[in-house]
């Protein structure tokens, strides 16, 4: 991915590192720290999900903040991924297949693959979904406090019944 993101408009402007989101150390503070693409979700311990978001206040300048997404556990993921049929990715050869193959409590683990003219390549996952009320728990026991909650990135209001992300913004605890 990194490659990737290196080949991107713009690239040379930022400072690409590899690392775990619970092992990042830097001098530097930031004004906004974001995570996306449902990154919060492979932190599968409360551990590794606190040494993420205290990682975070570390790095925040002084009223800096953090947002971040999960998907709202109250939406059937599993039975929309079983039910989902294979997909033709960008109109061209590759074919990708979702296939749910264990989901308890809040995570669901699921294959993915890939196929192309010539082979096969399958990626195996699992994600945790937790509760809002578990995760701004986690936000508060970091040392930070939820500032806001979104149903979306366009902020829109968190409906538990409706909305298919939480976004969450945090700041540090005064």
């Amino acid at each position: 991915m990194l490659a990737v993101a290196r080949r991107k408009p713009h690239a040379q402007a930022v400072d690409w590192v590899e690392c775990s989101a619970q092992d990042y150390r830097s001098e530097e503070k930031f004004d906004l720290i974001v995570t996306t693409g449902h990154a919060f979700q492979i932190l599968l311990t409360d551990d590794d999900a606190l040494a993420c978001l205290r990682t975070m206040r570390d790095h925040l300048k002084e009223r800096g903040k953090v947002a971040f997404e999960t998907r709202n556990p109250r939406v059937d993921w599993a039975g929309e991924w079983a039910a989902r049929p294979p997909r033709r990715l960008g109109g061209g050869p590759v074919i990708e297949t979702l296939k749910v193959t264990h989901a308890e409590g809040e995570f669901i683990s699921f294959e993915t693959s890939y196929r192309f003219p010539q082979q096969t390549l399958t990626t195996k996952s699992t994600l945790r979904f937790p509760s809002r009320k578990h995760v701004e728990g986690l936000i508060d026991r970091s040392g930070m406090v939820v500032r806001d909650v979104f149903g979306d990135w366009d902020a829109g209001p968190f409906e538990p019944a409706r909305s298919r992300e939480i976004i969450f913004v945090a700041e540090r605890a005064t």
